[in-house]
Parts: C-alpha cells; structure tokens; sequence
C-alpha cells in the first residue's frame, strides 16, 4: 500500500508539505524529528490528510498533481 499524504505545520498552520510514503507513522516521525531538512524548519507536522493507493503508478502520479498548481488548489478547497 502507498500512501500520499498532506502534513500541516503545527508552527505556522499556513504551511503544508506533500508526499510519499509505504508506511505514514515511521515517515510522520521522521519529518516531525527534523530529519527532513525541507520541514524541519517548520515541525511539529501533524497528518492533515492521507489516501491509500494499492497502485504505486497512481499514487506517485496523484502526488504529482498535488504539487501543481492545480492541485494545491483542489486540496486547499477539497482536502
């Protein structure tokens, strides 16, 4: 299973990050412990949203779309 999910900044709630990943608590540990030097600087994160995929082509594309800036869009207004 791939997860693509949407962290929010405890910190500064305006500030979002996407990603990627086959398991969603070891990956939020990860950047909550500033292992990430992307959201470091923004941690803690909680998990805003996540969508389980059985298909890695599809979770990676859908991933993809949300870091345009159409999907920003839809997942300000939907997720």
């Amino acid at each position: 299973m791939k997860y693509v999910y949407i962290l929010q900044s405890q910190l500064d709630t305006n500030r979002y990050y996407t990603g990627l990943t086959n398991d969603l608590k070891a990956r939020l540990s990860t950047h909550n412990s500033g292992a990430v030097t992307h959201t470091a600087k923004y941690r803690p994160w909680r998990i805003k949203t996540y969508i389980a995929f059985a298909d890695e082509d599809r979770a990676a594309a859908f991933e993809k779309y949300l870091k345009s800036g159409s999907g920003r869009a839809f997942a300000k207004a939907r997720l």
